[in-house]
């Protein structure tokens, strides 16, 4: 296994920051409460982990567009056609409730793992890429589920 660089390590932890936040305001009755009174209830519980998870599926139909710039042709299409579901998925699927949403957004984050995974093999991907994708997209999918299922 190829070694994460520091600074996408660093920063791919620190975008985790709103879906661990919003977590702890889950199971914190206090931090809740102090989350809503010093910050909002946007930055508290379900609302700040669906509105930031919808942003980064949206975020990583871009990085994937990126990857797509390697490819020509056929493989350029199939692509560019994969690396806009995130964002797509998104934008319809993240309405309809909190709890809707929360599942609705784990079943993204695993759809986006598995275009990770087709991204990676196809060798568009740095090598280090599917190893900091496994690792953030267990923490996302351990903290929307305890939104989702608790």
């Amino acid at each position: 296994m190829t070694a994460i660089p520091r600074a996408p390590l660093l920063l791919g932890l620190a975008g985790l920051i709103p879906f661990l936040w919003g977590a702890a305001t889950y199971l914190i009755d206090p931090l809740a409460d102090w989350s809503i009174t010093y910050l909002g209830s946007q930055f508290t519980g379900p609302y700040i982990q669906l509105f930031y998870g919808a942003i980064i599926l949206s975020f990583m139909s871009g990085v994937l567009w990126g990857f797509a710039t390697k490819t020509k042709g056929t493989q350029a299409a199939i692509c560019y056609t994969l690396a806009t579901l995130p964002a797509l998925w998104a934008f319809f699927m993240t309405g309809g409730g909190p709890t809707s949403a929360a599942m609705n957004l784990i079943t993204g984050f695993l759809g986006l793992l598995l275009l990770d995974f087709a991204f990676s093999k196809w060798h568009l991907t740095p090598d280090w890429w599917l190893p900091l994708r496994l690792l953030l997209t267990g923490i996302v999918l351990v903290c929307l589920s305890i939104g989702a299922f608790l």
